[in-house]
């Protein structure tokens, strides 16, 4: 099984701070890592630097074959590859859910609109709200204008996708419909880095889960030997505190 993604002896600063320290991480193709800690671990720096929307010092970080560096070029190959759903929805208010979906293929990859239009139907078919097509994002739920931003992110036809946090900002009632999408996605193979407090989306999905304190990967494993043999302390307390 190939690498979709490769992380080698990542450091990141902002200004003295060391928010990230020697980071090793390696993704298979088809395979689906959560990313779990405490607030301040690095997690969400971590997968922001895997499509370059936060700058690494040093280390190497290899998507697909492709390095990503200051090459825009490479930038952009690995954009085209990688999708990305955040805490917020980052929705365009003044556009329908389904232009939502569609400008993005228009604009990036010069999808004629008629195919941009078709695909995003089919991905808002997918996300399982394909009525809400002709809405504004302000009328729908948190949940809701979440799973748009899932479907916008799988009209650009990425290999890889990206999850930062995406139940944080919503009611908890709103977070099982969001989970269930991501949990189709995963069934269908698609190769996932999840960021996330929901632990039982990481018991039931990942292969693997990936587990950082101050900057540093400290413990990684499958998800029976995470949770029920975890061999650092800082593990331990970690889920002692998020395991009711």
């Amino acid at each position: 099984m190939t690498d979709a993604i490769t992380v080698t002896g990542l450091n990141k600063w902002y200004g003295t701070y060391h928010a990230l320290r020697d980071v090793d991480l390696s993704v298979a193709t088809g395979e689906r890592i959560v990313i779990c800690g405490p607030s301040g671990s690095g997690k969400s720096t971590l997968i922001r630097c895997l499509n370059r929307l936060e700058e690494h010092q040093s280390g190497t970080i290899e998507v697909g074959g492709t390095v990503l560096n200051d090459d825009l070029k490479n930038l952009d190959a690995v954009r085209r590859e990688v999708g990305m759903v955040f805490q917020h929805f980052n929705l365009f208010p003044h556009l329908t859910v389904l232009e939502n979906c569609a400008l993005p293929q228009i604009l990036a990859r010069r999808t004629p609109r008629a195919k941009a239009v078709e695909q995003a139907r089919h991905y808002l078919g997918r996300v399982r709200i394909p009525e809400q097509a002709d809405k504004y994002p302000g009328q729908l739920s948190g949940g809701q204008q979440q799973r748009v931003a899932i479907a916008r992110a799988l009209c650009m036809s990425p290999r890889i996708m990206l999850f930062d946090e995406p139940t944080s900002a919503l009611d908890p009632e709103m977070i099982g419909e969001v989970l269930d999408t991501m949990i189709q996605l995963a069934e269908d193979g698609m190769t996932m880095v999840v960021v996330t407090h929901e632990m039982g989306f990481a018991r039931r999905v990942a292969d693997r889960v990936v587990f950082m304190a101050d900057g540093q990967i400290v413990e990684t494993g499958p998800p029976d030997s995470f949770f029920n043999r975890p061999t650092n302390p800082r593990t331990q307390e970690f889920l002692r505190q998020i395991v009711r």
